[in-house]
C-alpha cells in the first residue's frame, strides 16, 4: 500500500458509497460508451471509421501495417495493450462477402500481427475473432473487422472485474510505433 493510502474509508463526497478503494477515473471511455465514432447507418458514407482511417497518416490513424486489400490498426478502445484489428478496405459487413484475395490477406495480416506482438511484447497467447452483427457484439457491425488481442499469463487482474476499468500501461501512439517496428517482413 502506498504511504498516502490508508485502509480507512475516505470522505468522497458525490462519488458514491465510501470505501477503501482509490478511484481511477477513465473519462476517455465515455466516448466509447456514448457511441462516439460509430457510424450513423450501414453505408460506407454513413461515418464509418474503418472507411475513413485509411485516408489518415499511419500515426494519426493508428495504422500498424497497410496491405493491398486489408490493413492492421490498433483498437481505439483496446481490451489489452496491443489489441489490433485487421480490416478490409472495402466496406463489407459479413465475412462471406469477402473476396478470395481479401480473405487470404486478412489471414496473412493476422499471422503477421501475432508475430509482431510476440516480438514487441512477448505475448503468451491470443484471442482472435470477429463479432458478426450487432446481436453478436459487433461495435461497428457495418464494416467487418477481426480482433487480435494479445494475452499474457496473469493479465486479468482485479481492475476489470471489480473496477470495470482497463489499465493500459502505454499510449496508443507508442504501441503503434513499437508494433510497426516489430512487424515481420513480407
Amino acid at each position: 500500500m502506498l504511504p498516502s493510502m490508508t485502509s480507512e474509508p475516505e470522505q468522497q463526497i458525490g462519488v458514491g458509497t465510501q470505501d477503501a478503494f482509490q478511484r481511477l477515473w477513465t473519462p476517455h471511455r465515455m466516448a466509447y460508451i456514448q457511441g462516439e465514432n460509430k457510424p450513423t447507418g450501414p453505408g460506407a458514407d454513413d461515418g464509418c471509421p474503418f472507411c475513413s482511417i485509411p485516408a489518415k497518416s499511419d500515426e494519426d490513424g493508428l495504422i500498424v501495417r497497410r496491405g493491398e486489400q486489408v490493413y492492421a490498426v490498433l483498437n481505439l478502445y483496446p481490451y489489452n495493450g496491443g489489441h489490433l484489428m485487421t480490416v478490409p478496405y472495402r466496406h463489407v459487413a459479413d465475412y462471406t462477402e469477402l473476396t478470395g484475395p481479401e480473405t487470404a490477406e486478412l489471414a496473412e495480416l493476422t499471422k503477421q500481427a501475432m508475430t509482431a506482438l510476440r516480438t514487441a511484447s512477448g505475448a503468451h497467447g491470443f484471442n482472435i475473432g470477429m463479432n458478426q452483427g450487432t446481436v453478436a457484439g459487433a461495435g461497428i457491425a457495418a464494416h467487418l473487422h477481426q480482433h487480435i488481442v494479445p494475452r499474457w499469463g496473469g493479465d486479468t487482474n482485479f481492475m476489470p472485474v471489480v473496477g470495470h476499468t482497463k489499465v493500459l500501461p502505454q499510449l496508443l501512439a507508442d504501441t503503434r510505433k513499437m508494433l510497426a517496428e516489430s512487424w515481420p517482413s513480407a
